[in-house]
Order: structure tokens, then sequence, then C-alpha cells
């Protein structure tokens, strides 16, 4: 049973890297693209009509992909007026009740944005713009990031229980970090 949780831990780990590290390659992508449209309109004045489209989708994933890595290494903003002592199970029983929350919002979002994504596969809906790119494509980020934010979730309550600390390391070293560590 260890072996296949230290599995577990390892794969969701390894898919909030890649994922994270795609979704900085996306930022900048796009600060390319916006870069490249600057120069294109004002310029040599023939504006695209593709960077805008392209951008905003670039910045949903990366928006959405990032959510998991971040959160695997505990950047998001977190509170701890109660609870300061990082070995106390009260401290546990409170971070396991925020996973827990964490979780089940992502499981309720994967279901409706995978509904989502899949009447827009079925009907074939397109965005309203020139380039028509197909739904699909933007609308599968919102199941996929949040896929990944539970399964680093799940981890995370496994490492709150089995281990005692989170994927940043531990409770200890989470608290001494503060803000300023994330």
């Amino acid at each position: 049973m260890t072996a296949l949780l230290d599995r577990f831990l390892r794969l969701s780990d390894l898919l909030s890297e890649v994922a994270g590290r795609i979704a900085a390659w996306m930022f900048f992508a796009v600060g390319l693209f916006i870069s490249f449209e600057v120069f294109m309109r004002y310029v040599l004045l023939s504006p695209t009509v593709w960077v805008d489209e392209v951008s905003r989708i670039f910045q949903v994933w990366g928006a959405f992909l990032a959510i998991a890595h971040v959160h695997r290494h505990r950047a998001h903003i977190f509170i701890d007026l109660t609870f300061r002592d990082p070995g106390s199970i009260w401290r546990k029983l409170a971070d396991s009740f925020a996973e827990a929350t964490i979780l089940f919002f992502c499981a309720v979002t994967v279901k409706y944005g995978w509904d989502l994504w899949w009447k827009a596969t079925l009907l074939g809906h397109t965005t309203d713009s020139y380039l028509a790119v197909p739904l699909v494509w933007v609308q599968s980020a919102i199941w996929v990031g949040f896929g990944l934010m539970a399964l680093q979730s799940l981890a995370a309550l496994i490492r709150i229980w089995r281990d005692g600390e989170v994927a940043g390391g531990t409770f200890a070293e989470a608290a001494a970090d503060g803000p300023e560590g994330a």
C-alpha cells in the first residue's frame, strides 16, 4: 500500500510540475505574441488577426495548468491566525478540512467543465471570431486544470496524515517560510 501511495504522490507531483512548466512557457509565449502584435500594428501598420484570440487561449490554459503547480508548492495565499502549531492535531484537521473543501470544489468544477466541453464537442461550437477556434480547445482547460488540482489536493491530504508534511515541506517549514517563502 505504501508503494502505491508513493507512486501516486510522485505521479501527481510530476504532473503538476510539467503542467507548471507548460503554463510558464505559455505565459512567455503570450508576451512574445503581444510584442509581435505591437510591432506589427504600430511599426508596420499591419495588425494581425490571430494574436488577440491565441493570447487569450494561452492565458486561459496557462492559468488552469498553473493552479496545481502553485498548490503543490503551497504558493496560494493561506492565513494561519489559528492553529499555528504545525504539528498539532487541530492544525492537521484544519488543513484536512481545507483540502477536502478544495477537493470537493475541484470535483464539481471538473464535472461541469467536462459537461460543457462535451456539449461543445458534440455540437461543434466555435469562438465568435474570425479564426472560429473550436471551443473544445478552450473549455477543456477547465476540467484538465481542476483535475490536476484535485490530484494535488488529494496528494496533500495523504501527506498531511501519512507524513505530517505538505508538498512544499513540513508544516513547520511552510509556517516558517510564510508568504515570503512561497
